[in-house]
């Protein structure tokens, strides 16, 4: 259920997906190397975790790594591992001072021992905090999520007895990395590019989206309030006709 923000006049939505798009375009406007860009775009998403949770988004879901972003060049994924080793080091002491559930999406294959073992740790240590929830999307697509959840759904029916013909959304959803998560209200891409990249593809079937132009290192707390803005004026029917 959203909330209504009385100091912004506005309804809060729920629950937000972020795709962080532009970090590379940035740093080769400033002619600078492309993970410097990614740098900036980690110190940015944690600036816009404290400004979700502050306004009262409840679920925040960011795509920070896909299982295609792996074709890029070997000396750019191994940038975005070391940021990414640096961020989830400091992310326990962060989730656990901002009472903030950190929950990681996408397979572990791939993934260096250590990070994985950061991933666990950051995930058991922020489970019983009661604010924001914040979902990471790292090595992560979503008809690879849809592609294993099935898998396991077929365990259950081979191995445990589940039964075919109860399948149903609901339950589908319970095999999902998002499980017992409310679906996004809205997916906002920076950098004006308008494609969904393979990112939510089951959770967003009925999510609005919205393109700003920004490069996300130029993202700031003024700009999702915008978005939530844009989001407000919207006429959603979820299929249904709108009465005359």
């Amino acid at each position: 259920m959203n909330i209504y923000n009385e100091k912004l006049g506005l309804d809060i939505l729920e629950h937000v997906g972020i795709m962080l798009d532009g970090n590379r375009r940035w740093a080769k406007k400033k002619h600078m190397p492309r993970n410097f860009g990614h740098l900036q775009g980690s110190r940015v998403l944690e600036q816009i975790c404290d400004d979700a949770d502050e306004i009262g988004i409840k679920y925040l879901t960011v795509y920070v790594f896909s299982t295609e972003n792996w074709k890029r060049s070997a000396k750019e994924v191994d940038g975005l591992m070391k940021i990414l080793r640096n961020y989830l080091k400091d992310c326990i002491k962060r989730a656990n001072k901002n009472n903030m559930k950190v929950r990681i999406l996408g397979k572990r294959e791939r993934l260096d021992e250590d990070i994985i073992k950061s991933i666990d740790e950051l995930e058991k240590a922020s489970a019983g905090n009661t604010g924001l929830v914040f979902q990471v999307a790292l090595n992560y697509g979503g008809r690879d999520e849809i592609v294993r959840a099935v898998r396991k759904l077929a365990k259950d029916v081979r191995d445990n007895g589940l039964d075919p013909d109860s399948v149903d959304e609901e339950l589908f959803e319970g095999y999902l990395d998002t499980a017992g998560v409310p679906d996004p209200d809205l997916i906002i891409r920076t950098s004006g590019e308008k494609r969904i990249s393979n990112f939510l593809m089951w959770q967003s079937a009925y999510s609005e989206f919205d393109f700003p132009e920004i490069l996300w290192p130029d993202f700031n707390k003024n700009r999702l309030i915008e978005a939530v803005e844009r989001y407000n004026k919207r006429d959603r029917r979820f299929g249904g006709a709108k009465e005359e």
